[in-house]
């Protein structure tokens, strides 16, 4: 598992050089998600507060993030993707498609449907935010 890490923070690198991997994940999930607060992505990937805030300035920096207005709490900030966020997550994301196939291009049939077996059996694993409960 620490080769497989190593080797995605580094392909991350080389997809788009102003991208971390934390960076590429957290535009992952605010796509995913359709925004969401600083504080829920710190939830969600069990980070300190201010790792994620670290992070979210330099997306906000690069205008690949912006904070709106929550429409039922104008207390609350949401972050978005910036439509420049949007195509830089498109465009990695392609990039990552077309490594994947190239890698597994060779991998026998039967390989790859064990190897796709496997990985949602990993994904499948409950998010420790989830496993918490209630407080």
């Amino acid at each position: 598992m620490t080769v497989f890490a190593r080797r995605a923070r580094a392909s991350a690198g080389r997809m788009h050089p102003e991208l971390s991997l934390v960076s590429y994940t957290l535009l992952g999930h605010l796509e995913e998600r359709g925004g969401c607060r600083a504080t829920d992505l710190a939830a969600h990937y069990a980070l300190d507060k201010s790792t994620v805030s670290r992070q979210v300035s330099a997306l906000e920096r690069a205008a690949l993030v912006e904070r709106r207005a929550d429409p039922d709490d104008q207390r609350v900030q949401v972050l978005h993707l910036t439509r420049a966020g949007r195509q830089v997550l498109a465009q990695v994301t392609r990039r990552r498609r077309a490594a994947f196939r190239e890698r597994l291009a060779d991998w026998a049939e039967h390989d790859l449907v064990r190897f796709a077996a496997y990985m949602e059996r990993y994904n499948a694993w409950p998010d420790p935010a989830d496993r918490e409960g209630p407080g």
